[in-house]
């Protein structure tokens, strides 16, 4: 089985989509979707930006390589009524199922990142966007000391050294790596543009509580977990990540956890 496959379907993102809602529809609202655009969610999960953009009115296809996010997005899509919100199963490095040139925008949050291959994501990207559409992605920053890039580092001090060749996918988070993987892609530099943004996670329990989500439910935090507890050390990842929600914690209670994540916002346009 595609590890990345693996990865994604070993637990239940939804969970953690659930605390993301608001920020979805605040992005959606400011990069430029419109009522009948044609537009690629790439990475969709179960619809954080694919729902708000067929809301506007735009005609949206939700592309992920998990299958159970693929179905949860189906299902949140006919929940809402929306015909004009489409989902399928497909791989980021490789959507060979997609015509050249067949969307106005390609959006990917959190999602193509995480792919391997990024090279080819790039390209794969650029070939099924219109001339005059552009492309954008949120991908987390190396190093930040917002919450996702330090669950992402505490995570991998915890698990084996991954194989030879792997691309971290915080590598699409560094401005020089997405210039050079979209310009060998034929995009040039000066069709690039970048911004510092917020997405924030708001949760109707507390930090601790957010920390049992991952633990339960996100595949990188639950292969953690399980490394950690072969070395007799998950006591200590569990208080790693308290201690890390605990101190990124806005909300002022115990009760609710409002959490913001820098991310750099990336705009291609081709």
């Amino acid at each position: 089985m595609n590890p990345n496959k693996a990865l994604w379907e070993k637990g239940d993102f939804t969970r953690i989509a659930q605390t993301m809602r608001q920020s979805g529809e605040e992005l959606v609202s400011k990069i430029g979707v419109t009522k009948g655009m044609k537009v690629l969610d790439l990475g969709c999960g179960d619809g954080t930006t694919a729902v708000p953009e067929a809301k506007i009115g735009a005609e949206v296809l939700g592309v992920d390589i998990a299958g159970n996010l693929v179905e949860a997005g189906k299902q949140r899509a006919k929940e809402a009524g929306l015909t004009n919100c489409v989902f399928q199963e497909g791989d980021a490095s490789n959507l060979n199922e997609l015509q050249d040139k067949s969307f106005d925008m390609v959006v990917s949050i959190f999602g193509a990142m995480f792919a391997p291959k990024p090279f080819d994501v790039a390209k794969e990207m650029v070939r099924v966007t219109k001339s005059g559409g552009k492309i954008v992605m949120g991908n987390w920053i190396p190093g930040d000391p917002t919450l996702v890039a330090q669950i992402l580092k505490i995570s991998s001090s915890y698990t084996p050294p991954p194989p030879e060749g792997f691309i971290s996918p915080m590598t699409w988070g560094i401005e020089s790596n997405v210039i050079e993987r979209f310009g060998n892609a034929g995009i040039a530099k000066e069709n690039i543009s970048f911004t510092r943004d917020t997405y924030t996670f708001v949760a109707p329990f507390s930090p601790a509580e957010f920390v049992t989500v991952f633990r339960s439910f996100y595949g990188p935090t639950m292969n953690a977990f399980e490394a950690a507890e072969k070395e007799g050390r998950s006591a200590d990842l569990q208080q790693e990540l308290e201690e890390l929600f605990n101190n990124q914690n806005k909300n002022g209670s115990e009760k609710g956890t409002v959490i913001p994540a820098t991310y750099l916002r990336v705009t291609v346009n081709c």
